[in-house]
């Protein structure tokens, strides 16, 4: 197994929110957050030593849209990552101890995703939330979870929100590239290969759209002739993509989720506007956007998944297109023994690449196992966390942002073809560089099962 050195480890430290601490001592006392006092704690056959831990277990939470608008592919999340936790617990879970995963249905709705929190957080009793989804989602729960003082692991959204500001949210921390960072590798690669394209912007009106094109304009300005936002929910995006074709775009740079994707290709075939598309990694994966195409065209697009043929893209873990990759092939045998119905895909590749960070993250802590020992270990180790991600964490006691980069690619068929090495960057007017850690070449041990 590929390991690397990490960096010296930074003094970890967390910040209370002394605003919320009356707030935090009510729901502690009803058993949401805080020590418990009855478990041992003493690292002897790993007792219990804090909420949601026992002897033999660890209760975990995560809030994904298993209906709705954000339901295609993103409900697929959850269920890669229960396989591999489940395959985790079939080889004698972690200190002995197997990680039991309550998934709650929030459908991408913030306030459905503030009542599924308290549920897990005052029923369920959850020692951690790992992977919740979304950034308008997540954000109605973060500062809760932060006043709670409940470890808010690998959130499944690329907002600067989840690592920025460990000041204000010390539990918190991301996974995946942001979407600034993104935004700047995408941005320095057109104006270095495409400087004479007339760049639209096509936005969800959020943090995400918001974030990117921060980055975007690090490097393109005057050549961004549009820029068109859609707010999640509304499934009318003619005005949007009749506005870009207006402007005369004939590049446009898409942040949106995978069903805004198939629906932006949509009108554009009807309306006869055929521009290079640039679409982040969140909304570009070709089966589903394909799948999505075909079904809301009512089956006049047969082959769907054509329609992305030629689009570029970015990718920060190996997908099921490169089979030969060992992680890939340690997804497909966890799929094999612990799936649920359906074939390996890659949001379930997702699921499982952050599940297994996690199963890390314990791992490390050993049979003691508390909240705040998490956090701080994540904030001294994480940045050498192994694993399937293309690029290193860039987890200290002053970043809890995820995943430091990717590289572009263009969608060849059903696979990709890579336009550039692994690059990495950080916010701001961090420099992007090729990655020489070496992470991409990591591969997992024999078990599958972090050492």
């Amino acid at each position: 197994m590929t390991r690397r050195n990490t960096r010296s480890p930074r003094s970890a430290g967390l910040t209370g929110l002394a605003g919320l601490v009356a707030t935090t001592l009510v729901l502690t006392a009803c058993g949401a957050g805080g020590r418990d006092d009855d478990g041992d704690g003493d690292g002897n056959g790993g007792g219990a030593s804090d909420v949601g831990v026992t002897e033999d277990s660890v209760t975990i939470g995560g809030h994904f849209p298993l209906t709705g608008v954000a339901a295609p592919g993103y409900s697929e999340i959850p269920t890669g990552a229960k396989a591999y936790f489940d395959y985790v617990n079939a080889n004698g879970g972690i200190h002995g101890r197997k990680i039991e995963y309550i998934v709650k249905d929030d459908g991408y709705n913030p306030t459905n995703t503030s009542k599924v929190t308290d549920e897990l957080l005052l029923q369920d009793e959850i020692f951690a939330m790992v992977g919740g989804l979304g950034t308008p989602t997540h954000s109605a729960v973060v500062d809760q979870l932060n006043a709670e003082g409940v470890p808010d692991l690998f959130v499944s959204s690329g907002s600067l929100m989840w690592g920025d500001d460990v000041e204000a949210r010390p539990m918190t921390f991301g996974w995946q590239p942001d979407y600034e960072s993104e935004g700047k590798i995408i941005g320095q690669y057109v104006a270095e290969n495409m400087p004479d394209a007339k760049v639209g912007l096509f936005l969800q009106d959020d943090d995400l759209g918001e974030d990117a094109e921060k980055g975007v304009r690090q490097f393109l300005d005057e050549e961004i002739v549009a820029v068109e936002r859609y707010t999640s929910g509304n499934t009318d995006v003619g005005p949007q993509i009749a506005g870009l074709q207006g402007a005369g775009a004939d590049l446009v740079l898409s942040f949106n989720t995978p069903s805004y994707t198939a629906l932006a290709q949509l009108v554009s075939m009807k309306l006869g506007y055929k521009p290079k598309w640039f679409v982040a990694s969140i909304g570009s994966d070709p089966n589903l956007v394909g799948s999505l195409l075909s079904q809301f065209s009512e089956g006049a697009i047969k082959d769907g998944a054509s329609a992305l043929e030629g689009v570029m893209t970015s990718e920060y873990i190996p997908g099921t297109d490169q089979t030969d990759d060992p992680w890939v092939q340690l997804w497909q045998k966890v799929w094999d023994e612990h799936g649920a119905k359906g074939e390996l895909t890659n949001y379930r590749i997702y699921g499982m690449s952050h599940a297994y960070a996690f199963v890390q993250a314990l791992q490390g802590v050993g049979e003691d196992l508390t909240r705040e020992g998490l956090v701080e270990w994540l904030e001294e180790n994480g940045e050498g966390l192994e694993g399937p991600q293309l690029a290193p964490f860039r987890y200290s006691a002053d970043s809890h942002m995820g995943i430091a980069g990717m590289r572009l690619a263009e969608i060849k068929g059903d696979t990709t073809e890579p336009l550039t090495p692994v690059l990495v960057t950080d916010i701001g007017d961090a420099e992007i560089t090729e990655d020489s850690s070496g992470q991409a070449d990591d591969a997992p041990p024999e078990s599958g099962i972090p050492e």
